[in-house]
């Protein structure tokens, strides 16, 4: 709901609205409803979308706001991404330690993010991960009641609930963000001709092809809910440069590439998707090269 007021906000200061001219939908999203289990296991992240779609086609919304980091990397043909806001913090917080390595040794870290584990565990393989899902309230309150010693949210997702005392921040540059995270994307139905020139406005352009980049070395990947995939991708002028490492998800075994290239132009990233997919080792077979989710 508070990347939706930022959405609205944002719509009616690029056209002059009034916020009683941008009606707030509420839809509860399967994600949501099922908290007890990993999301790879009960449909991945279609949970997060498919009511939004089913809506959109019936007409009854004319756009839905998403967390990028949670829509598929395939979607349905009628839709489009119309417009991405201008992107957060794309870090990772850690809450309940000063640092990955001041992390107490043995203790037991709260995530269901399969990059933040694998992550975890290649930097401290003597710590233990366990299954944490819900929003950020019910992680923190997790927390508090002694589930985990410490547990990894978005920064982005913190400063939006006005969080932004919480945790430390781990920078980008040494504990690489998820693919799409901080970013907030808009869809609409392709053929709403009205809906997506009145989204464009709102549309920032740098964080849009950074999120194109990186949604696209996901197609190349393969990647799903179930992959390791961390991903940085910084800019200078129209040149990306995309930073990508993959883990198996025990975190013993670790890959990274750097590819840069055109915003416009994405081939190279497919070509950075080759390289990878040719360097995977044994143990991250079996979790690249997949289109289920």
């Amino acid at each position: 709901m508070a990347q939706a007021y930022e959405t609205r906000q944002r719509l009616c200061e690029a056209h002059g609205w009034s916020e009683d001219q941008v009606e707030l939908v509420p839809v509860l999203a399967s994600g949501d409803k099922v908290l007890d289990r990993p999301l790879a296991e009960i449909g991945g992240k279609a949970l997060w979308t498919k009511e939004l779609d089913f809506w959109l086609h019936e007409g009854r919304i004319d756009a839905s706001v998403h967390s990028m980091k949670d829509v598929e990397t395939l979607r349905p043909e009628a839709l489009v991404i119309a417009a991405i806001l201008p992107r957060a913090d794309t870090a990772d917080r850690l809450v309940g330690a000063t640092s990955v390595k001041d992390i107490p040794t043995g203790s037991t870290v709260g995530t269901s993010a399969p990059r933040r584990a694998a992550q975890l565990l290649h930097a401290r393989p003597d710590c233990k991960v366990v299954s944490f899902r819900g929003n950020v309230a019910t992680r923190l309150s997790k927390l508090e009641k002694g589930e985990a010693d410490c547990t990894l949210l978005a920064s982005a997702g913190l400063d939006r609930l006005g969080e932004d005392e919480v945790g430390v921040r781990l920078d980008p540059e040494s504990w690489l963000p998820a693919p799409a995270q901080g970013a907030i994307g808009i869809e609409c139905r392709a053929d709403d001709g009205q809906t997506r020139s009145l989204l464009a406005a709102i549309n920032h352009a740098p964080s849009h092809h950074a999120l194109m980049a990186e949604r696209a070395l996901l197609k190349a990947l393969g990647g799903n809910c179930h992959s390791p995939i961390a991903m940085l991708t910084t800019a200078h002028e129209d040149v990306l440069a995309l930073r990508c490492a993959l883990f198996s998800p025990d975190g013993v075994e670790r890959i990274e590439a750097t590819h840069s290239g055109l915003a416009e132009d994405l081939a190279w990233v497919a070509a950075m998707g080759e390289d990878l997919m040719a360097r995977l080792t044994p143990g991250m077979v079996p979790h690249f090269g997949h289109h289920d989710n």
